[in-house]
């Protein structure tokens, strides 16, 4: 016997998916805007009310679009997975004023409205029809077993929002699921505002948000426009076919270098016109063509040197967190964005994992501004998820992938040759590295002599083969610690050894010391055997590191103050290399006080504490009242790059790498970042432990 059924969708279905397929406000408002669009309105407004109580509270979004009429309504909004709009592109079906082919091709957009709020009431009309009023109670949708049996009233009447020869569509979203603070609504504006392209014609799609109420939550929030004003990089690149043959794929670009106008007493601007240049091989030709389309992409990258910014920038902490939080290449199809490239999270370019491994010469999220632009026609092999997070992880996908990011090195490569114009331009000091430096003055003198062609050759075998080695030292060692390092580390702990054993000759500071020595070999072996790794109090290693330097800080009239203010906190570490870290750093600081007030009786002083003040973790924080630092943080990381006469330059480039080695980091926090004592504005640097808090 053989019975036929049908699938009975439950009411709760329709909440499970607005739910599951859209992920958080700022990409609902996203869709609902994204639908004004395709109803070939010349833009949107958003209003929110009464923010703070979900009761009361209403989100409005408003279009002068196209609007409704009865049949579409019923037919199409009030049908879930409708292929009304992929049908529309499948036919080239164009929108009448603008000639838009619609974005949107799933038929979930109106599961926005749910993850707003539980009531939402919808006026739409279409030219020279009658209003259409539909409301929706999401909680009828719990009450009922059955999707079919949840009623939703549609009316038709005549207008009364959308008067006279007025069209458009009106969505009220009440009984809000979340009481809005400050923070969602600045990141809800960011997210608005990088909806349409920064760098398509104004007037193309315009969007709003008005606030009737906690109007200063948006006060001092930067524009991209004004941002792009402060990027000293620019360049706009298309990756399109060649003219001269039309089965390949080429890469054209622009270049400028734009200094600050006061900048340019010391540097000119600079600018590459008209580059030319062939794709990688690997990087198919075809599946560009055919399935992707013209790409053309804009990059407007920053210098967030604190010395560059001083230069002309008057919101200096405002770019640098406009940087962090909406920084990134994003991706635009028809000028419109799609979610979520280039949103903290989605370093869907890998920026920062390249940029670790060499810091100096590679762009990160936070240092760019930038858009990929699409062709809505010509990139039909790359598909949106449903859940409205990218594109389906194919061929057409990963070939656009590679050739945004074949333009990005090409860019890089000529903002590089910049930024060395920019550090030679502004260097205080002349940086010092170990034997090049001395190899350049003794090929100098040798020159001076006329012996070049005698010991030239040598000297410049020499100069190859120490390059060679210290290279491969610096990358072939577990966690990046390389046998300088460590011999580096152990002559520190001799010395401070030495210095004990002559002041103080037998004492338990002179075992300690050994003792800390021996821990510290053996900790560089832990770490390379993946192990060592302990819970340990912050506080317990601060103690520790206080006590090991205390005899030279006592020798160099420094003050050190330990606030434990805010708290205690455990963490996962390797015990011995985080001391070694913080004496390290106390050490460094050490140096540059004496050489800022020699000899001066109570003016030096070092600061040691903890902070929860940062969102990745707790840290803890060590400062002086030196010089402070000159260079920018990818320099002061770098090994064998010193300011100090005799420097090795590998202390910070050591802490560096112990951060990481543990999941956590090493940062340089400027003045007035984080909480510290006034007196504190020289030094600062905080090692943070990662997803330890506790």
């Amino acid at each position: 016997m053989t019975n036929e059924f049908t699938f009975r969708p439950r009411a709760r279905l329709l909440l499970l998916l607005g739910d599951q397929l859209i992920k958080d406000p700022g990409i609902a408002v996203f869709e609902l805007v994204k639908n004004a669009y395709d109803a070939d309105s010349p833009g949107v407004k958003v209003t929110m009310s009464n923010l703070t109580d979900q009761n009361k509270g209403l989100i409005t979004v408003e279009d002068t679009g196209i609007g409704m009429d009865f049949d579409t309504v019923t037919h199409v909004w009030l049908e879930p997975g409708t292929d009304y709009k992929a049908k529309q592109r499948e036919n080239d079906e164009r929108t009448p004023k603008y000639g838009r082919l619609p974005l949107g091709e799933k038929g979930v957009g109106r599961f926005a409205a749910h993850k707003l709020g539980l009531k939402v009431r919808l006026v739409t009309r279409k030219k020279k029809q009658p209003e259409v009023f539909v409301e929706i109670d999401w909680n009828d949708f719990t009450k009922h077993k059955y999707l079919e049996d949840v009623p939703v009233v549609v009316v038709e009447r005549e207008p009364q929002v959308f008067t006279g020869s007025q069209t458009g569509t009106k969505i009220e979203i009440e009984n809000l699921r979340n009481v809005w603070n400050r923070g969602m609504v600045r990141e809800l504006a960011r997210a608005v505002m990088s909806i349409c392209s920064p760098f398509d014609e104004i007037g193309e799609f315009n969007t709003e948000l008005v606030l009737t109420e906690n109007k200063d939550w948006l006060d001092k929030l930067l524009t991209v426009e004004t941002v792009l004003e402060y990027s000293l990089f620019r360049a706009n690149c298309d990756i399109e076919a060649d003219p001269d043959n039309t089965q390949t794929v080429k890469l054209f670009y622009n270049y400028s270098f734009v200094p600050l106008p006061a900048m340019l007493d010391k540097i000119d601007a600079r600018n590459v016109q008209n580059v030319k240049l062939d794709l990688p091989k690997d990087i198919s030709s075809k599946t560009l063509l055919r399935e992707v389309g013209p790409i053309h992409i804009d990059l407007y990258i920053f210098d967030r040197e604190p010395k560059i910014l001083s230069l002309g920038v008057t919101d200096k902490q405002g770019l640098k967190d406009f940087l962090d939080e909406s920084g990134g290449i994003r991706v635009y199809r028809a000028g419109m964005r799609v979610y979520d490239y280039g949103e903290p999270g989605n370093d869907w370019l890998n920026l920062g994992g390249k940029r670790v491994n060499v810091p100096t010469q590679r762009i990160s999220n936070n240092l760019v501004v930038g858009a990929a632009s699409l062709d809505i026609e010509a990139s039909s092999g790359l598909i949106e998820k449903t859940n409205r997070e990218g594109f389906v992880d194919n061929e057409a996908f990963r070939a656009f992938k590679d050739a945004v990011t074949e333009a990005v090195v090409q860019i890089q490569a000529e903002r590089n040759k910049d930024k060395t114009r920019i550090r030679n331009a502004y260097s205080s000091k002349k940086i010092k590295e170990p034997v090049i430096e001395d190899l350049s003055e003794l090929r100098n003198l040798i020159e001076r002599k006329k012996l070049t062609s005698e010991l030239g050759p040598y000297i410049n075998r020499i100069e190859s083969d120490f390059i060679l080695i210290r290279d491969r030292f610096l990358t072939s060692a577990s966690a990046g610690l390389s046998l300088s390092i460590v011999i580096h580390e152990v002559e520190k702990g001799i010395d401070e050894l030495s210095r004990a054993v002559q002041e103080e000759k037998a004492s338990p500071r002179i075992r300690n010391l050994a003792k800390h020595l021996a821990d510290l070999v053996e900790g560089f072996a832990s770490l390379i055997r993946r192990s060592g790794i302990t819970r340990e109090k912050a506080g317990t290693m601060i103690s520790q590191a206080v006590f090991n330097t205390e005899l030279r800080l006592k020798n160099h009239n420094i003050k050190l103050i330990s606030d434990t203010r805010q708290g205690n906190f455990e963490t996962n570490c390797s015990k011995r290399l985080t001391i070694s870290t913080l004496m390290n750093i106390i050490d460094n600081s050490i140096w540059w006080l004496d050489n800022k007030w020699g000899e001066q009786v109570d003016k030096k002083k070092i600061y040691i504490g903890m902070t929860k003040e940062f969102d990745q973790g707790p840290a803890i924080v060590i400062a002086d009242n030196g010089p402070g630092f000159v260079d920018p943080p990818e320099y002061l990381i770098e090994p064998f790059i010193s300011r100090k006469p005799d420097g090795m330059g590998l202390g910070l480039h050591l802490a560096d790498q112990v951060m990481k080695a543990q999941g956590g980091r090493l940062v340089f926090p400027e003045i007035g970042e984080i909480s510290l004592p006034d007196e504190f504005n020289g030094a600062v640097v905080a090692l943070i432990f990662g997803g330890n808090k506790k």
